[in-house]
């Protein structure tokens, strides 16, 4: 277990001193902002989705360690990808994170980002790990993100555990 502590903790520091797709994309046809007010991490995710798949995709904003490493980790796993499967991403990250999937136990798509299974240990961190994702799920979906304009939105779960760090 320590050993993958270890790694864990690796993986969010290098992810944190050098984040993979930060910045924007200038002519995005996606994008959403997410927030948690509690801790003040704030997330902007610009995209470029064509023909149902992820072209290009960054992400902008402040941050602690975990919540920047996991949006690094998530543009570089889901750029690529096709719209379904970054969402079924999506459920799979948030399940490890809140301890309701087991990694290893299925047949998932989370490859190395089950770095991240630990955070379900550090209930104050969960949204820290799960608020880029749930910021690409409003993206991937406009219906449910009627601040397409750029306006802030939150992308809480409502049935993740409350962060209470500041």
């Amino acid at each position: 277990m320590s050993d993958m502590r270890q790694l864990y903790q690796e993986v969010i520091l290098d992810h944190n001193r050098k984040p993979r797709n930060f910045g924007s994309i200038l002519a995005a046809n996606r994008h959403a902002e997410g927030h948690n007010p509690l801790c003040g991490d704030h997330i902007k995710l610009t995209m470029n989705v064509s023909d149902n798949k992820i072209e290009a995709i960054a992400f902008e904003g402040e941050g602690c360690a975990i919540c920047k490493a996991s949006a690094s980790m998530m543009t570089g796993a889901v750029k690529g990808k096709l719209v379904q499967d970054a969402e079924i991403m999506v459920e799979e990250f948030r399940g490890m994170a809140t301890g309701t999937l087991d990694p290893d136990g299925q047949d998932n798509h989370l490859g190395k980002l089950k770095v991240f299974v630990g955070v379900k240990d550090l209930p104050s961190r969960v949204k820290c790990a799960i608020l880029p994702w749930h910021t690409l799920h409003a993206a991937l979906n406009p219906a449910l993100n009627p601040n397409q304009t750029g306006s802030s939105i939150s992308t809480e779960g409502e049935a993740d555990p409350v962060s209470d760090h500041a």
